[in-house]
C-alpha cells in the first residue's frame, strides 16, 4: 500500500461508516412499518440521515477512528467503532424530537444496524486482506500442533506479504482443538495423518509448532519420507522484552540434528550455583574448546569477581572472548595463554590469579588417535590433571570439577584408562585436602562439539558422501553442549568430595539412524559405509561402571558415584616403569586404572 492509498484510508472509512447509517436509518425506518415504503418519512429521513453522518465524524475523530489512530481490523479499532456508534445513536434519540415525529424504535434499531454493518464489514475486510496477503508462490505446509504457539505463527505467515509460506492445514492430536481454525486454516486430523493430509494438498514440507515436543514425536515427523520438517526454537529463545513467547517468521528454520537428539533444559537450582561462583575468582582450562567455552559463556551470568580462561589454543580463546563479550582483541588479563605440561607456566598462573573456583576441562579426547599415541594421552590428561590439582591443593582452591567422560566407566582404550585415572587422581586429592571440594563429572558425547560425529558427517554429506558408520548397531549417548555443561555447573554445588557425578545422558542413539537421515537430505540418497569398530571402541557406550550404584540424592538426572582413590605416587612409579623407547605400555595403562592398591609399586594389582 502506497503512501497516497494510506492518507485516504481515514475518508473511506468515513464514507463507509456514513453509507453504514443512511443504510441503517432506512432499514430501522422500513422494518418499523412493517415493509411498507409509503408509511416511511422520506422527509424526516433525509433530516435524521445528515445529523447521524455528521455525529458519527465527530465522534469517530473523538475516539481516533479517522486519525488511523487503530490498525484496521484490531480490537482496539472494533472498540473505537462500537463507543463512536452507540454515541451517535444517543445523540440520535436526543435530536429525534427537535427534527419531527421520528418513532422511537428508528434510532435504536439504526444503531443497532449501523454498528453490525460497521464491525462486519471491518472484520470481512480483515478476513480478506488476511488471506491474500500471503504470495502464491509462498511453500505450502501443514502445521503440527493447535496451541498458542501455532496460533501465532499461523497468524504470522498468513499477515505477512512476504512470508514464504503459507499454511494450508494443521495437524493436533487434542480431539477438543479437531473444530478449531487460525485466520482461516482448520484443523484436519491428528499428527497420524501427517502424511496423508500432505499428499492431499500437494505439500512437501511440514513446520513443528510445538517448542516443547518430545523427542519421539521430533524424530517420528523427521523420519516421514518425501517431507521436509521446519521448526520453531524453544520458548527461552523466543522470549521478547516484555518476557512473552512469540514466535515469529524469522524463527522457523529446518530442524536441526541438535533438536532432534537433545532435550528440554534440566531445571537446576541457580541459588546453589551462585553461592560457589558469584563474586569467586574462576578458572576454566581449556576455555578454547567446545565444553570448556560453553562452560565459560554459562559461568559469566553467575557474576564471578573474574573469569579466567586458559588454554594453549590461541584461536580458541579468541572465539570464546568473542562469544561472551562480543570483542576480542585478546588484550584481557583474564584471556591465559598455557599448556598443562608446562607445570612451571602453571604455577605462575595459579599464584599470579589465585583461582578460588577451578574447572578443568582441558584434555586430548579423540579415541582413536590416542590409541596410537598413549604417551601424549599420559602427559596430558593424567601428567597435566595431576599438576592442576596439586596447584589447587597448594592455593586453597575452594572447588576443583574435573571434566571426565563416559569412556572412563568400565574403560576400554586409552582415552578412557586415562581419563578413569584422573578421576580417581581427584578422589584421592579430595582424601588428602583438609579444605575443598574435589569432584568429576562424567558425560558421554555433546552435540555441536568439535571432532563429534555430527560434525563428520555435515562434512561427509556435503562432499557428495559416502557416509562413514563404525557399525549398524553401534549407539552412543548425546546431550546438548548447553545442557552438559549447566550440569557440570551445577554438580560443583552438589557434589560430595571424590565423587563422580555422572549426567544422564537420556536414551542411547542408534548412529545409523542418525546417519540416515543425512544421507536422505539429498537425492538420490548418500550412500552409508560400514567400517568397523576401531581399536578401543565399544558398540554401546554405559556411563556407570560394572561395580557403580546409580544414585540420584539431589537432581534426577545427576548420579553420585564413589571413585576408589589412586595416589600419584602410585601413577608415579607405572610411570618409571615404563620403556623409554617403546613409550606407555597400554596393557598397563589398562591394569593401573584398574589398580586396587594406593601405594607406590607395581601398577598391577
Amino acid at each position: 500500500m502506497n503512501l497516497v492509498q494510506r492518507e485516504r484510508l481515514p475518508l473511506i472509512h468515513y464514507v463507509a461508516d456514513s453509507t453504514a447509517w443512511a443504510v441503517a436509518i432506512f432499514a430501522a425506518w422500513w422494518i418499523r412499518f412493517d415493509f411498507n415504503l409509503s408509511l416511511v418519512r422520506l422527509d424526516l429521513m433525509a433530516l435524521v440521515i445528515p445529523v447521524a453522518i455528521v455525529v458519527q465524524g465527530l465522534f469517530g475523530y473523538l475516539f481516533g477512528l479517522y486519525r488511523r489512530r487503530w490498525r484496521y481490523g484490531s480490537f482496539d479499532e472494533v472498540i473505537a467503532v462500537g463507543l463512536s456508534v452507540i454515541c451517535t445513536g444517543i445523540v440520535i434519540v436526543f435530536l429525534s424530537w427537535p427534527i419531527g415525529p421520528v418513532p422511537n424504535s428508528v434510532p435504536l434499531t439504526a444503531t443497532a444496524f449501523a454498528l453490525l454493518i460497521g464491525l462486519s464489514g471491518r472484520s470481512a475486510w480483515r478476513l480478506y486482506r488476511t488471506r491474500t496477503l500471503v504470495p502464491d508462490d509462498a511453500e505450502p505446509v501443514v502445521v503440527v500442533g493447535a496451541g498458542e504457539a501455532s496460533e501465532q505463527i499461523v497468524r504470522a505467515m498468513m499477515k505477512d506479504p512476504t512470508s514464504a509460506y503459507r499454511p494450508v492445514a494443521i495437524v493436533d492430536d487434542d480431539p477438543t482443538k479437531s473444530r478449531l481454525q487460525f485466520s482461516g486454516v482448520r484443523v484436519r486430523g491428528s499428527v497420524a495423518d501427517v502424511s496423508r493430509i500432505a499428499a492431499d494438498y500437494g505439500v512437501s514440507t511440514v513446520l513443528l509448532a510445538i517448542p516443547s515436543a518430545p523427542q519421539a514425536l521430533r524424530r517420528h515427523l523427521a523420519g516421514l519420507v518425501g517431507l521436509k520438517l521446519l521448526s520453531l526454537p524453544s520458548v527461552t529463545e523466543m522470549l521478547n522484552d516484555a518476557g512473552q513467547a512469540v514466535p515469529t517468521l524469522d524463527d522457523i528454520h529446518p530442524i536441526t540434528e541438535e533438536e532432534l537428539l537433545g532435550r528440554a533444559p534440566s531445571e537446576i537450582d541457580t541459588a546453589a550455583v551462585a553461592g560457589y561462583i558469584t563474586g569467586k575468582r574462576v578458572l576454566v582450562t581449556g576455555a578454547g574448546g567446545s565444553i570448556g567455552s560453553e562452560i565459560c559463556r554459562q559461568l559469566s551470568r553467575f557474576n564471578p569477581a573474574a573469569l579466567f580462561m586458559l588454554d594453549r589454543d590461541e584461536s580458541g580463546l579468541h572465539a570464546t572472548q568473542l562469544s561472551i563479550e562480543g570483542r576480542a582483541l585478546l588484550d584481557s588479563p583474564e584471556l591465559v595463554l598455557a599448556d598443562l605440561r608446562d607445570a612451571d607456566r602453571m604455577a605462575q598462573v595459579f599464584s599470579e590469579h589465585r583461582p578460588q573456583v577451578v574447572f578443568h576441562a582441558a584434555a586430548l579426547k579423540h579415541l582413536t588417535l590416542l590409541e596410537q599415541s598413549p604417551d601424549e594421552a599420559w602427559k596430558t590428561n593424567v601428567s597435566g590433571t595431576q599438576t592442576v590439582i596439586e596447584l589447587c591443593q597448594r592455593f586453597a582452591v575452594d572447588h576443583f570439577v574435573n571434566i571426565s567422560t563416559d569412556k572412563a566407566a568400565d574403560p576400554t582404550c586409552v582415552l578412557g584408562y586415562t581419563k578413569r585415572i584422573t578421576e580417581r587422581l581427584t578422589a584421592d586429592a579430595a582424601r588428602r585436602a583438609g579444605v575443598g571440594t574435589f569432584i568429576s563429572v562424567r558425560f558421554g558425547n555433546v552435540l555441536g562439539s568439535r571432532g563429534s560425529v555430527l560434525t563428520a558427517f555435515s562434512a561427509q554429506s556435503l562432499s557428495g558422501g559416502p557416509i562413514t558408520v563404525t557399525d549398524a548397531e553401534v549407539t552412543r549417548y548425546f546431550m546438548t553442549i548447553e545442557e552438559a555443561s549447566m550440569l557440570t555447573i551445577y554438580a560443583g554445588a552438589i557434589g560430595q568430595r571424590g565423587q563422580a557425578l555422572v549426567l544422564d545422558m537420556g536414551d542411547p542413539v542408534r548412529i545409523v539412524d542418525v546417519a540416515e537421515r543425512f544421507a536422505n537430505r539429498v537425492t538420490p540418497p548418500l550412500e552409508i559405509v560400514f567400517t568397523g569398530l576401531r581399536p578401543g571402541e565399544k558398540l554401546h557406550e554405559v556411563l556407570l561402571g560394572h561395580d557403580e550404584d546409580d544414585q540420584r540424592p539431589v537432581h534426577p538426572l545427576i548420579s553420585h558415584v564413589e571413585v576408589p582413590p589412586l595416589t600419584w605416587e602410585h601413577c608415579r612409579a607405572f610411570a618409571a616403569q615404563q620403556s623409554p623407547t617403546s613409550g606407555i605400555d597400554v596393557a598397563s595403562l589398562a591394569q593401573l586404572a584398574k589398580a586396587v592398591r594406593l601405594g607406590a609399586g607395581s601398577a598391577a594389582s
